[in-house]
Parts: C-alpha cells; structure tokens; sequence
C-alpha cells in the first residue's frame, strides 16, 4: 500500500494489479468494494441482535425503520404486496449504493467511480426484468414483443432493450465519477491559490507558507455537503427507484 497526500488530504491508495490465480486481479474497487459488505454486514448483525417483542432496545427501533422504509419504499412504487420479494435486493442495493459512495469521505476511492461496479448492478437487474417479462408473457410473448408495433422495428426494440442497464450503469457511474474530478480538481486549485496567495509575504515566511495548503482546509468540506453527501445518497436513491420501477411495470407486461 502507499499514501498519497493531495492538497490537505491524505487517499489511502491500494495497488491496481495484484495477480491472484491466474488472470484474476485484486483491484482496488474490488478490495474497497468488499470492506463495504462488511461494513453492512456487521452493521445488520449488531443491528438485530436480541431482538424482543416488548421493551425493545434503540438499536432494536433503528432496525425497525430500516425495514420499515423499505418496505414502503417497495409497496408505495409498486401498488401493494405483490413485489415484496423485491425488498431485501432493494434494500440491499440502496445500502450498498450508498456506503460505496459515502465511504470517499474517509479518504477511500469509492467502488461507484468504476463503471464496473454499476455495470454489474445493471446486469443483475436488467436479468431480473427479463426473467418478469418472460414471466408475465412466456418466452414467445417475450420475443414477440420486439416486433411490435410493427415488425421493422425489431432491432430497434432489441437496441432499446440493452440500452437499460447501460443507461442505468453510466448514469449513476457519470455522477459519482464526475463529482470526484471536480473535487480533486477544486483541491488542485485551491492548493495553487494558496501557494500564489501566501507567496505575497514577503521573505522567509512567506516562501514557508507558500508551501501550506491552507485554503484547502475548510472550503472542501464545504463543497463535499453537496458532491459527497447529496449527490451520494440522491443517486443511490434514484438506481433503487429505477430498480423498482422497471421490474414492476416488466411484470405487468
């Protein structure tokens, strides 16, 4: 591992081409991507544990409203209790979505600024939309449906079809992505004006400080209310709604 100091923050950097059997390689977004699950993971345990009826504990509550705005997120978008099997992916998703792109906030590269991580997701849910629409209709329904409303529009039904997950995985990736170069870049800028800035002073002090990215201290964290924080938990939100949304009306054919 090595450290890597950008203006006043310190990325913790792992190495991107570790050869482990064979051609498989431990990459940084997958490391990062697995200290996530068990972040998740050790939080749903110490979340549930001696649960009770009555008398029940904080942690217990806490457990609860998870579960329970779960749930209506699921049955509110989708009519009722037809889609509850949905809600543990769905939950599951969204947790995921946001602790990946939260977890730059302690220095890590989040998992959702590599377009694998969302090309994944959008694979596993574009099979889930297929396998309700094959549900709802059978396969013949299935196919039969690229050919409508006429049958010259079939390839561009089969192009509309595979644009989903793809459309799906480069938004949220372009988001998440996106705020990251702009906050590296604002660092970058800010250490150079402080270095122009502080150059001002004249003689010994002023050539030490110049070297002190002070303004990159404050005005970031600032900025990160929005790049990190918003930006972060609102496009989680809107890749679990899309999730939802196109497997329920998959499901009504």
């Amino acid at each position: 591992m090595e450290f890597d100091v950008t203006g006043a923050r310190i990325f913790l950097r792992i190495p991107t081409g570790i050869p482990i059997l064979g051609d498989f390689m431990i990459t940084e977004t997958l490391v990062i991507t697995w200290l996530v699950m068990l972040i998740i993971t050790g939080l749903c345990i110490f979340l549930t544990r001696n649960l009770k009826v009555e008398n029940i504990s904080k942690r217990q509550a806490v457990a609860e409203m998870i579960v329970e705005a779960a749930n209506n997120l699921v049955r509110s978008n989708t009519g009722g209790t037809k889609f509850d099997r949905l809600i543990p992916f769905v939950a599951a998703l969204f947790a995921s979505s946001v602790v990946m792109n939260l977890i730059s906030l302690i220095g890590l590269r989040s998992p959702t600024a590599d377009l694998s991580t969302e090309a994944g997701w959008a694979i596993v849910v574009f099979i889930m939309i297929t396998a309700e629409k094959i549900k709802a209709g059978g396969i013949l329904g299935y196919l039969k449906g690229f050919t409508q409303p006429i049958p010259v529009m079939t390839p561009f039904n089969i192009l509309s079809e595979l644009a989903t997950p793809v459309s799906m995985a480069c938004r949220h990736f372009g988001n998440i992505l996106s705020g990251v170069v702009i906050n590296g870049l604002i660092y970058a800028a800010l250490a150079v004006a402080s270095s122009a800035l502080l150059g001002l002073i004249p003689g010994a002090a002023g050539e030490f400080l110049s070297h002190i990215p002070i303004l990159d201290v404050g005005v970031p964290a600032i900025l990160s209310v929005y790049f990190d924080w918003f930006s972060g938990v609102m496009q989680a939100f809107i890749f679990t709604m899309l999730t939802i949304m196109y497997i329920a009306n998959a499901a009504e054919g």
